[in-house]
């Protein structure tokens, strides 16, 4: 490895507790040496530690995995409803609601507490895996070439972590080997490392784990879901991008940012060298999967009884529910039958039958009407710039005709938001009138397609006062086709939720080109992306529709466009809140009012009236890093508190 940056991971920081609870974690992955000696002792135990590294992804899973999931419910992208008889909020939720606090902090990866694994201990794992693994007289039936593989899939999840760790908290403590339990109370006290130099480590990393790794998965029956070298290619090229953005990239907010030795931990000055680290490291991610065989996912029409319009959708949809499909780099495999199933039933709304809901629906997961909004217009520009587009009187209702039966019910009454809007738009979200494909549907032909009754007592919408969705948008996107319901439970497919796929990083290299004034390039990209959405290219789009016909002509203008793409296509994936952040757009969008129709109405009329649910407040500079827990201060006097906090 390049790197020099060789720090140990102190006790006390990986547990936020004191040397005194080191037995606690030691309980689980002990220090000891018969403990080491029999997980180290054959090939099969020794992968079985392996399976404990892999087990600590960023998102939770359980009967829980949507409200305590920091990617669906931390920012602005996706809500859910409070009940005042009975304040149970979750942990992502409550940073939403701007109250993420220093004394013990929400989805707080640095100590592992309130919904969130702590990174640190899947480090000190990653470590101890290393350390035993790369010990030849350890393992001796363990094939030189699997020996290889397993240290390489061990070092992409210790960058994965300390990935985590900086896109959360900025300068962290460089962890690339473990300390002796038996070491003193001052070698275990460490300061965080600025970071530009916490970045070079991690990209080093994942240079050297991708160096060792398969391109792609081909058995994907016992395989799926281990570390491959396009996954280390992308998470380089993620990190990056990210490092080149505003947040990281001479941010004047954190210019006086310094440990308490008085080393700058954010590096003050802009360097435009670091967009070109991006896009070559992006390229070369694409380049990677692009030789392992993944591609743009495009649905497979068994049905044969679907027209052009619920295919180009059903594309969307699949990109992220079919499980290991051709787009996906790599995804968490970690979702039990509990976790997935309580995404999508929380994504879903009663379309059949009033009786669902009542026997434990839990339809709750909610789309502001903003993030509504966010989509383009059936000609691919924003609905504010669209030329063809009523903006001005979106609110307005109107009723669907015969022809616009695949995305809105026929003769259904509804706003005219919800028309003449782009494929994405109709496969990402549910609505009142909105029609719902799913594989059980009459004759399985989009002509007989499930529609959402969503006012008050319907079927779809709120009949009682838990476990009702707020705004009036569900997230569809999230929800397999093949989920069946039933008038007293349902059915779904298991998929692996995505936390790479190829769209992605054609998106993250489209961004890159821009920045580096590569225009033309960049919307060869971008239109990679729309055409498989079923829309026209970039320039043809802004030059026939929009208000603004040039704006795709500048560097501002077309990042715009491509921060918006970002946003519609990889809605609902635990992408926005992090993109806002290192933006620094965050500021402007977190701290717009979270609104939706009126779910409490039963008439047309009084349903398609706006109403506030929350007026969010994010605190620029403060909350674009999450504040260490005041104890862990306490304990370790080298560590200095994120600015705001």
């Amino acid at each position: 490895m390049k790197s020099i940056f060789k720090k140990p991971l102190y006790s006390i920081l990986i547990l936020g507790l004191g040397l005194s609870s080191c037995k606690k974690f030691l309980d689980v992955a002990p220090d000891d040496i018969p403990t080491l000696a029999h997980a180290f002792s054959n090939k099969y135990e020794a992968e079985k530690y392996l399976h404990t590294c892999y087990s600590y992804p960023f998102t939770r899973g359980g009967s829980d995995a949507a409200v305590a999931n920091i990617n669906f419910l931390g920012g602005d992208e996706l809500w859910t409803y409070r009940d005042e008889s009975n304040y149970r909020i979750e942990s992502p939720w409550k940073i939403a609601l701007g109250e993420q606090n220093k004394v013990s902090p929400w989805v707080n990866a640095w100590n592992g507490e309130n919904h969130a694994k702590s990174a640190f201990k899947a480090i000190r794992d990653c470590n101890i895996f290393i350390e035993n693994v790369q010990k030849p007289e350890l393992l001796l039936d363990l094939e030189p070439s699997m020996r290889e593989r397993w240290l390489a899939e061990a070092k992409f999840l210790k960058a994965y972590q300390h990935f985590i760790l900086l896109r959360m908290y900025g300068p962290i403590p460089i962890t690339d080997v473990n300390l002796s339990i038996s070491a003193s109370p001052d070698e275990v006290k460490t300061k965080r490392d600025p970071v530009d130099q916490v970045v070079s480590y991690i990209a080093d990393l994942c240079d050297e784990a991708a160096a060792s790794l398969p391109v792609s998965i081909e058995n994907k029956t016992t395989e799926a879901g281990r570390a491959t070298a396009s996954a280390a290619k992308m998470l380089k090229a993620r990190l990056l991008l990210m490092a080149a953005s505003p947040l990281f990239n001479g941010n004047p907010d954190y210019a006086n940012f310094t440990d308490k030795d008085g080393v700058v931990l954010f590096n003050p000055t802009y360097d435009p060298n670091k967009w070109v680290l991006a896009e070559n490291a992006a390229l070369e991610a694409i380049e990677m999967a692009h030789s392992g065989g993944y591609s743009l996912f495009k649905f497979n029409n068994i049905l044969g009884k679907i027209t052009d319009t619920t295919k180009i959708q059903m594309n969307i949809r699949g990109s992220v529910t079919e499980k290991w499909n051709s787009e996906i780099i790599w995804a968490f495999t970690d979702n039990s039958e509990t976790a997935i199933n309580s995404i999508q039933n929380a994504c879903v709304p009663g379309i059949l039958d009033s009786r669902l809901i009542t026997s434990g629906w839990n339809s709750y997961l909610a789309v502001p009407l903003k993030i509504a909004e966010m989509y383009y217009s059936d000609k691919g520009v924003p609905i504010n710039e669209d030329l063809t587009f009523d903006y001005a009187n979106r609110y307005d209702l109107r009723t669907a005709v015969y022809k616009e039966r695949f995305n809105i019910k026929k003769d259904w009454v509804t706003a005219k938001i919800n028309f003449n809007r782009e494929n994405r738009f109709y496969a990402s979200l549910g609505f009142d009138g909105g029609v719902w494909f799913m594989q059980n549907v009459v004759n399985s032909s989009d002509e007989n397609n499930w529609a959402v009754n969503a006012k008050l007592g319907q079927s779809g919408g709120k009949i009682r006062d838990t476990f009702y969705n707020p705004t009036g948008y569900w997230p569809k996107k999230l929800v397999n086709y093949r989920f069946t319901q039933t008038a007293t439970s349902y059915t779904t497919e298991r998929y692996p939720r995505p936390e790479m796929r190829l769209a992605d990083l054609y998106l993250m290299y489209a961004e890159a080109l821009n920045e580096n004034g590569k225009m033309e390039e960049s919307i060869t990209w971008l239109d990679k992306i729309r055409e498989r959405s079923g829309l026209d290219g970039v320039k043809d789009s802004w030059t026939n529709y929009s208000s603004n016909p040039t704006k795709f002509t500048t560097n501002y203008g077309l990042r715009e466009i491509i921060q918006q793409e970002r946003m519609i296509e990889l809605a609902f994936e635990g992408i926005r809140m992090w993109d806002l952040r290192r933006w620094k757009t965050a500021a402007t969008f977190q701290n717009q009012p979270i609104k939706g129709w009126d779910i409490n109405s039963s008439t047309t009329a009084d349903y398609y009236r706006i109403r506030t649910l929350h007026n969010m407040e994010f605190i620029s500079p403060r909350d674009y890093f999450w504040p260490l827990k005041e104890s862990e201060l306490l304990r370790n006097p080298k560590l200095v508190q994120n600015p705001g906090w």
